[in-house]
């Protein structure tokens, strides 16, 4: 129920008498009550905004409806000076003891309707600013769970602190360097086309000279949010505690990615390391024990053709020994560094991974590549290998699967590597552990390059393992304060304030 359908049709008449009655005092209230603001510390803002929500105000609204959209105007300002709502309503009674006298105790139930009427429209304003507050504060921590990247969110931020403020736009400058002058404080001016000092401040041309007034406030330390604004008006003290609790977050959300990136190439330069071990332990096993097992396979058969009976049938087997031993090294190799996949290339190197998997497995791999894999980077190659990999040795171990499936596609704007297998499947969360160094490991390798992967499964239903990439294409940053890095125009013009 709004405020104005509280007073019945009788009330609204009594309202109007009284408003009536307020013309020939209203000027001596005004000065009275003025003096006690005045005394009481209120600047002159402030003060015309509680004279606004007084039974005065409604005699100069024009209106009871009038009267009570001006009241919530004037509380939102309110709210948004940090003036408590027990001072606000203090004023209103002190004005009330002021009308009281000067109308002799008249009107006595339309000046009480007035009143409730003002503080449920003050109510109301106070809890839309706080709400609104809230709900900024929730969209940035919303922005930063939800943005893949540090550019997205700070420009996801631009059009939610734009939106708060009903700014008609708003730009988020990122800088080569941390600002200094005026752009390093925060600073309100007023616009328009023949304020030359004002444009020489603001950033982006396109907002230069078009608007009423601009704001400009540093956010961490390289980045500077301005907005422009259809009137021109100066921050209040909740809508500076916004924007400085808005800095200070970011200022979080940079350090915070900072690590994470600094923590993924440390990651990242460990995987090489190991890679290279890898590498370096499988030449030297190729290099040292394959070429002595297969000496001494060698040696073996020349000496069981020099020899007869149950010694040569002996020295048979011990060659056959050999020759597993020999096959078996041989995996291993290949599993700790696939020389394939840098000799042949990926396509080809999968194909010998499903050739072995098939000869050694009673699960018949498919395998089906669409598009072409020179393209791809080598961590990437290498990355879409190793899941193939992990994959089919999790088939072989666990699942029982009678079918394994195993598809690339290559596209202009996304690769995918899906593997699916009919196995017995298994519980997600389960294998999701952190014992389970397996699925982890892999996901590790795709999270390294901002690949996505997911494994769907379900007990008795087999497994489906995807491997996700979408090709981005490169994005220009600039640097430089006279280009907008963040943010592309932001508009609200709906908004109002």
């Amino acid at each position: 129920m709004s405020s104005v359908e509280l007073f019945t049709r009788a009330a609204r008449n009594h309202a109007a008498r009284l408003t009536r009655a307020l013309e020939p005092v209203g000027p001596r209230l005004e000065r009275e009550f003025g003096k006690w603001l005045r005394a009481r510390g209120y600047d002159p803002a402030q003060r015309q905004a509680l004279m606004g929500i007084t039974p005065l105000g409604a005699a100069r609204a024009g209106g009871l409806a009038r009267f009570v959209e001006q009241v919530e105007h004037h509380g939102r300002s309110l709210a948004r000076w940090n003036l408590p709502p027990p001072e606000a309503t203090e004023a209103l009674a002190e004005f009330g003891r002021l009308l009281a006298e000067a109308l002799d105790g008249r009107f006595a139930p339309s000046r009480e309707q007035i009143h409730l009427a003002t503080v449920l429209a003050l109510t109301r304003a106070y809890y839309q600013v706080r709400e609104a507050e809230t709900q900024a504060l929730f969209a940035i921590y919303r922005a930063d769970a939800e943005s893949s990247d540090t550019l997205q969110f700070l420009h996801r931020l631009a059009g939610i602190l734009t939106r708060a403020f009903g700014a008609r736009a708003g730009r988020m400058l990122a800088l080569d360097r941390p600002p200094t002058g005026k752009l390093a404080r925060p600073w309100t001016v007023a616009g328009g086309p023949r304020q030359k000092s004002a444009a020489a401040l603001i950033a982006d041309p396109s907002m230069r000279g078009k608007f009423a007034g601009y704001w400009s406030y540093p956010l961490a330390q390289r980045h500077v949010l301005q907005l422009a604004f259809a009137a021109q008006r100066r921050w209040m003290p909740r809508e500076s505690s916004l924007l400085e609790a808005a800095s200070k977050r970011v200022a979080e959300v940079l350090d915070r990615r900072r690590l994470e990136t600094e923590l993924r190439q440390a990651v990242a330069l460990g995987r090489q390391a190991e890679e290279k071990e890898r590498c370096r332990i499988g030449r030297e096993l190729h290099d040292q024990a394959a070429q002595s097992l297969l000496a001494l396979r060698l040696e073996l058969e020349l000496i069981e053709r020099e020899l007869s009976g149950a010694v040569r049938r002996r020295l048979r087997r011990a060659r056959g020994i050999a020759e597993r031993a020999t096959a078996d090294l041989r995996r291993t190799i290949a599993a700790l560094s696939p020389a394939v996949l840098e000799r042949l290339g990926l396509a080809a190197a999968l194909r010998q991974l499903a050739a072995s998997f098939g000869r050694a497995h009673p699960a018949k791999p498919q395998l089906r590549i669409s598009g072409h894999a020179d393209g791809l980077s080598p961590a990437f190659q290498e990355l879409v290998y190793r899941v193939a990999q992990e994959c089919l040795h999790n088939v072989a171990r666990h699942s029982g699967a009678t079918h394994v499936r195993l598809l690339l596609v290559i596209a202009d704007k996304r690769i995918r590597l899906r593997i699916a297998d009919d196995g017995t499947g298994f519980a997600v969360e389960e294998a999701s552990k952190p014992m389970s160094f397996g699925l982890a490991g892999m996901k590790d390798r795709a999270a390294l390059l901002d690949a996505a992967l997911t494994v769907k499964s379900v007990p008795g239903r087999g497994t489906v393992v995807t491997l996700d990439w979408p090709q981005k294409p490169a994005r220009a940053v600039a640097t430089v304060l006279s280009k907008v890095m963040v943010g592309s125009n932001v508009q609200n013009s709906s908004t109002t304030h």
